[in-house]
């Protein structure tokens, strides 16, 4: 047998012919025990003798279809339905249509015909994680059951649906039985990544990917007024099956924050619980091997969608269904939860649309950066969890944790990080010379509004010199990140013709923001758009430098003096030729002078 034809080839050729069950015995996952689950959500899969049964009910939510299969059944829904339409965002980059299903009751397809409905409108994204694709199966029972299965009668009256099943299309068709060790179902799910190996929830800042950029330009063109990206996680075991969450009214958007606890999580828990499922927060353990030592929840940088949408005041949900929950469970809570987040926005979608407006006209004169663990006394919450016991591993050389699958109840500590941990003044704008046309470009692409100059400008601006800078080991997201620590300084700037102003009194201001200012964790400084100014391209040789700098001593005895007490006090420097001559030279004036110079100017 040739050496290319391993374990794992043989396993995905076999899962292609359906004989995979045969050979895949020996590298199924050793999962955690599953609770049985029985719920009154169960009554919505279709019948198998119904024209509209979805790919994935045929298989009793087992599996899930193939990207060709899902469109299929969408393209003939929107023929059958005069309520449903199919709006392709645009192409991967491997030539796959990224779509957008547009539910409505005037059958419109634009932005503008939803507009003129003057009705609140719901965005749910599927498969920004491919593997983990509940949203997707979901979507389809639930666009069937609010058209032409006639089971929600009269919802489309009040509310607009869009709805993107698959977004990582690329990675939805990198698909086998191995996509996803540590998530139970569906049998055969695409890949974490995208077909250039990113994660697409840590590209909403940084706008690498082009299917991000699509999603984004959908966001300014729709505008949604409520966005659930739907994922399905890793980590710990507990009894709850699905959990979302949001920035909060600690965040970015207070006002959106305190809508989304007071009126979206309330009704939506009922409807999960009545339906018979476990709804719970977000959960982040703070110590993945013991579960008592408690819980933690965070304010999401913008690389993520909940953190995105913070910063851009549109009200964001994260939706993380439990991956060791059957993906029959997982599906039928999704639907539970996209139905019930429908009808809360038709029932209160003003008060929802007034929130984002106070939150767009905040301009706040000090604006958090990230954030820090909370200060003050520590509380408890309750925890649904799952029992556990712990060994001794010869393998990992450590004690690992083996789940029971016993229901307990623990009173755990909750540590929060709401606490602002850096903070900008508000300037009244950023200025951005031509040569950063990248990260213009990308500036424009979130849709931020932006002047440009036709001529050159003098500008007065505070401006950040960095004195030390450290680049990450290895690549993140494609990008080698960067840390620098500087001073701000006061300068006359010239910029040239092809400059923009960013004014930071818009509705998009705060995301201006955080993508600019150097110490915010998502800002294109950090994710390395800026690495060109830590590099010194100008030198000076020795034949040239040493002579000049004898005639600055010779003329100068302040620094002299200066010389002298330096090399006393710095044996490393004394001992270094390279760095005396580089000492006298940043004191010439054929210095760069906007040498670790930060470029971006903020106005006063």
């Amino acid at each position: 047998m040739p050496q290319r034809w391993n374990h794992r080839s043989i396993l995905k050729i076999a899962f292609l012919f359906g004989i995979a069950p045969l050979l895949a015995q020996n590298w199924s996952a050793p999962l955690p025990p599953a609770q049985p689950w029985h719920g009154a959500s169960e009554a919505l899969v279709a019948d198998m003798h119904d024209p509209w049964i979805t790919p994935a009910e045929q298989t009793g939510l087992e599996s899930t279809p193939t990207y060709a299969e899902t469109v299929a059944w969408l393209q003939r829904l929107a023929a059958a339905s005069p309520y449903v339409q199919l709006v392709s965002l645009g192409r991967s980059p491997e030539q796959r249509d990224i779509w957008l299903v547009v539910a409505s009751k005037e059958g419109g397809r634009t932005a503008a015909e939803l507009t003129n409905a003057g009705k609140p409108t719901l965005l749910v994204q599927g498969g920004i994680h491919a593997g983990e694709i509940d949203a997707k199966d979901a979507g389809l029972m639930l666009l069937r059951d609010m058209t032409v299965g006639g089971m929600h009668p009269g919802l489309l009256d009040s509310v607009n649906f869009l709805f993107v099943p698959i977004l990582s299309v690329d990675g939805h068709e990198r698909r086998s039985p191995f996509g996803r060790i540590n998530q139970r179902g569906p049998e055969g799910s695409g890949w974490r990544t995208t077909a250039g190996n990113l994660n697409l929830n840590r590209d909403y800042a940084k706008l690498d990917a082009r299917e991000m950029r699509l999603m984004v330009q959908a966001l300014n063109q729709w505008d949604p007024d409520l966005y659930l990206d739907i994922h399905v996680t890793d980590g710990i075991d507990y009894q709850y099956d699905i959990t979302f969450g949001f920035a909060g009214e600690q965040g970015l958007s207070p006002e959106a924050g305190k809508w989304l606890s007071q009126v979206l999580t309330p009704a939506v828990n009922a409807d999960l619980r009545e339906m018979g499922h476990i709804p719970g927060p977000l959960i982040f353990p703070i110590d993945r091997h013991d579960p008592a030592k408690g819980l933690l929840d965070w304010v999401a940088s913008p690389r993520y969608s909940n953190g995105y949408g913070d910063a851009r005041h549109l009200p964001t949900v994260l939706v993380e269904n439990h991956s060791l929950k059957p993906y029959r469970q997982r599906v039928l809570g999704t639907y539970i939860l996209i139905s019930g987040a429908l009808r809360s926005l038709a029932r209160h979608g003003e008060s929802l649309k007034r929130a984002t407006a106070t939150d767009r006209n905040r301009s706040p004169q000090l604006v958090p950066l990230d954030w820090s663990q909370t200060k003050g006394a520590s509380h408890t919450i309750e925890f649904l969890g799952i029992g556990w016991k712990t060994y001794s591993s010869r393998v990992s050389g450590r004690n690992e944790i083996r789940w029971t699958g016993d229901p307990i109840t623990l009173t755990v500590p909750f540590r929060t990080f709401h606490e602002p941990a850096n903070t900008v003044a508000r300037p009244k704008a950023y200025w951005i010379p031509p040569a950063w046309d990248d990260v213009i470009e990308r500036l424009a692409i979130h849709g931020i509004y932006m002047n440009r100059m036709e001529k050159a400008q003098q500008v007065e601006v505070e401006m950040v010199r960095f004195t030390t800078f450290v680049l990450d080991d290895e690549p993140f997201e494609g990008r080698v990140r960067v840390t620098a620590e500087g001073a701000t300084e006061r300068r006359r700037q010239v910029y040239p013709a092809g400059s923009v102003r960013i004014p930071t009194d818009q509705p998009l201001g705060d995301l201006a923001i955080v993508l600019l200012e150097p110490k915010a964790p998502d800002s294109f400084l950090q994710w390395g758009f800026f690495n060109e100014i830590f590099q010194r391209i100008e030198y000076v040789e020795g034949y040239v430098m040493v002579p000049l700098a004898q005639r600055m001593i010779d003329s100068d005895p302040s620094l002299r003096a200066a010389f002298r007490k330096k090399l006393k006090a710095d044996p490393e420097f004394a001992s270094s030729p390279k760095a005396r001559l580089k000492w006298f030279y940043e004191k010439t004036p054929y210095y760069d002078d906007i040498y670790m110079l930060y470029p971006v100017g903020r106005e006063r």
